[in-house]
């Protein structure tokens, strides 16, 4: 028999033996986990209960992000997996989980910022600006759109430490989603109290 999910074949509480009294049931059944591992999309389709699909992800290199203080979402390119409060062999073999944290590319966060507020983010002096970039930057606008601009202004500062992060290109995400269920990558920028926590574990995982 397979994986089961019943507990006839436990003990009682007191230590003794239970005694079957039927076989494995196809609503006790369990599936062996998906496990699924950075690379390109490959999602498969699994029949369960009622004629219902879970969509059982086996390797994917996108997802979803928000970005919660600034209410944006996009989607973007995953680069690695940097931690696993569960697990560091999930982190060996780049397991994309729930909750495992992950480094994401910042160019689509990186470009909505610059358009919504026309201010460049993570740029260290003295090194070139790209043509696209510039071209975001310096685009024409109108009158009434300089004017909701220099509002925002004064709402856009950044954490210094996803300023950091951006000046790499890479930002620390957390998984929200379950790959292995539905299929899909979804998750959220880490920021504040949560992201200086990660980074703390990451530099003592570092020093060992």
């Amino acid at each position: 028999m397979g994986i089961s999910r019943d507990s006839t074949h436990k003990r009682r509480a007191t230590g003794g033996r239970r005694v079957p009294i039927c076989k494995g049931r196809k609503f006790e059944l369990g599936r062996p986990a998906a496990m699924t591992k950075l690379g390109e999309r490959r999602v498969r389709t699994v029949r369960t209960m009622g004629g219902n699909k879970k969509f059982r992800a086996l390797r994917l290199d996108h997802g979803n992000f928000a970005w919660a203080s600034e209410g944006c979402t996009r989607p973007t390119r995953i680069v690695d997996v940097v931690y696993n409060a569960s697990n560091n062999e999930l982190v060996r073999t780049k397991t994309l989980v729930k909750n495992a944290i992950i480094q994401i590319d910042a160019t689509p966060f990186r470009q909505w910022y610059e358009n919504h507020y026309a201010v460049p983010l993570g740029r260290k002096k003295g090194r070139a600006v790209s043509e696209a970039d510039k071209a975001i930057l310096e685009k024409k606008r109108s009158n009434h759109l300089k004017r909701n601009i220099a509002k925002r202004k004064a709402m856009s500062k950044v954490d210094p430490h996803l300023d950091e992060q951006f000046g790499a290109g890479r930002l620390y995400a957390c998984i929200s989603s379950r790959p292995g269920q539905c299929g899909r990558i979804s998750g959220y920028i880490l920021e504040g109290k949560e992201l200086e926590f990660y980074l703390k574990k990451l530099k003592s995982k570092r020093g060992h």
